[in-house]
């Protein structure tokens, strides 16, 4: 007797892939693998329709996605070169999509403010437990230049309050905390306010850098931590979406009638 019919399982489908993503995997691959290091160039573009055996339009265009995706250079009338990666260059690579996130998903930007406050206090932590002399003489440099631009431009001011945040991610040590706090401090910057001049605001913001500047100098990392916290707490309402600018409203406004029948 036979057995117990049983069910067939679903087919698998076998998915035709591009020639140029075919193209992409297998210099990827050369790359990591170390056939190519980084500032090598890449072999010209009839070298490798031949190594491959395709056209130009996949080598062309699996070239293009390498350096969208940070792994190349092309610069026209030379040949592609391999970049040297670091972790400035990689999160750079999500700035245009976490701007997008930042634009479209209403709740993005409180998770921004979010997970910055969590990274600045752990980054201030290891800050005040590791920073040495020359580290100070550069925090206490950014915290002299943002007292300089008091009363002057707003803009210069905002700047160097991310440069000063961004020199206290760099005592770490740590080159992606130095990366993934200048990206956020520049994904927050579209949202600033523009309220930090009103009712001497920059003195107090000046104020709260010190603080958390003597913290660090005095290698307490919880009292670093607090001033960190009351810092960002203080300054978290700055950041806030934009409304569009009024003839856009309108505009959108207009657009979204139904037409006349």
């Amino acid at each position: 007797m036979d057995g117990p019919m049983t069910d067939n399982p679903a087919p698998e489908k076998i998915v035709k892939r591009k020639l140029s993503d075919e193209v992409f995997d297998r210099l990827f691959a050369l790359i990591e693998h170390g056939e190519f290091n980084p500032d090598d160039k890449l072999p010209s573009e009839r070298d490798l329709m031949t190594r491959f055996g395709v056209g130009r339009p996949a080598i062309r265009e699996a070239m293009q996605t390498l350096e969208s995706a940070g792994v190349i250079t092309i610069t026209h009338g030379e040949r592609a070169r391999v970049t040297r990666p670091s972790a400035f260059t990689v999160i750079s690579q999500v700035d245009h999509a976490a701007r997008r996130l930042l634009a479209t998903s209403p709740g993005s930007l409180d998770h921004l403010k979010e997970a910055r406050e969590f990274f600045e206090l752990g980054m201030v932590r290891e800050a005040a437990a590791r920073a040495t002399a020359a580290d100070m003489e550069r925090l206490s440099a950014a915290l002299a230049t943002q007292a300089a631009q008091l009363g002057k431009d707003p803009a210069k001011f905002v700047a160097a309050d991310m440069a000063f945040h961004t020199a206290i991610a760099a005592i770490t040590g740590n080159p992606i905390f130095e990366a993934c706090s200048a990206a956020m401090l520049q994904w927050l910057s579209r949202f600033h306010s523009g309220v930090l001049r009103w009712k001497g605001r920059e003195r107090q913001t000046l104020a709260e850098h010190r603080e958390i500047l003597e913290a660090v100098a005095a290698h307490d990392p919880g009292r670093a931590a607090e001033a960190m916290l009351a810092h960002l707490r203080r300054t978290r309402s700055f950041y806030q979406r934009k409304k569009p600018p009024s003839s856009l409203r309108t505009r959108g406004a207009r657009s979204a009638k139904p037409s006349a029948s």
